[in-house]
């Protein structure tokens, strides 16, 4: 009797002291992916619901298709970039939503039926939680680097950078003690848009653009131009501003796995 809301988190073996690698293997922990059932439980919890008999497997939040398995039920996941060029290895998924329209139309070249209903679930931070329970008894910071997990050794000796491994609340608190956000993680970009915080994506050396397109799309935007640093992000005030209504992505979430 539960729903079991799938996330992507590997084990990886930790580096020694050069580099070196350890016989001891430790989760990576990086924040946006660890959203998605903190997220489903908070909206579960607003809604007033209760597991339902049977388990039941939900796939959302991050580009985490290729994690889904035969009839799990998708709502808000995205497609990633770095594997649409090839086919899932499932063949009938219960999709409820997906992160844009760009993961809709993967999904469908594979004849999996899809709505046109968008949003990362991730969005929904700003609606869940208020900015100053986020915050907390945090400081104001003027600008906060939140970078790819990939790309944060770029960024290790920036004061002003927050390792996206660092526990979730804490992430979460150092955005929403922002006035503006710049980086290339995308869940640092729509947690800071979620709790109406400016924020610009920089490009990433180690993504694909897919995942962000795709969500930039699915929020009714233009793609914006990427900055290709810090300081062109901050110089360009960030993305326009979000325009996006949770309305549709909450009507759409999977209540009967609940009662």
């Amino acid at each position: 009797m539960s729903v079991e809301v799938v996330h992507w988190n590997p084990r990886r073996a930790v580096a020694a002291r050069f580099g070196k690698l350890v016989p001891v293997r430790r989760p990576v922990n990086n924040f946006g992916d660890m959203l998605g059932p903190l997220i489903v439980d908070k909206l579960v919890e607003r809604l007033g619901l209760r597991p339902a008999l049977g388990a039941h497997r939900l796939v959302a939040v991050g580009s985490i298709l290729r994690l889904a398995r035969e009839g799990d039920i998708v709502w808000g996941a995205g497609a990633n970039g770095k594997s649409v060029d090839k086919p899932l290895d499932v063949t009938s998924l219960d999709v409820r939503a997906v992160r844009g329209p760009l993961t809709r139309d993967y999904l469908q070249e594979q004849g999996i039926p899809c709505p046109d209903i968008y949003g990362d679930p991730g969005l929904l931070v700003g609606h869940l939680w208020t900015r100053e329970e986020l915050q907390g008894t945090r400081p104001a910071r003027a600008v906060t680097i939140v970078p790819n997990l990939h790309d944060f050794p770029r960024y290790r000796r920036d004061p002003r950078a927050v390792n996206p491994r660092s526990p979730v609340w804490d992430v979460v608190g150092q955005i929403a003690s922002s006035d503006m956000v710049v980086g290339s993680s995308l869940h640092g970009v729509v947690i800071a848009e979620s709790l109406g915080i400016p924020a610009c994506l920089v490009a990433s050396e180690t993504e694909p653009r897919f995942k962000y397109d795709d969500y930039y799309l699915g929020t009714n935007r233009d793609i914006p131009r990427v900055a290709p640093d810090v300081d062109s992000a901050i110089e360009s005030g960030g993305a326009p501003s979000l325009e996006w209504s949770p309305r549709n992505l909450i009507e759409s979430f999977p209540r009967d796995l609940w009662t």
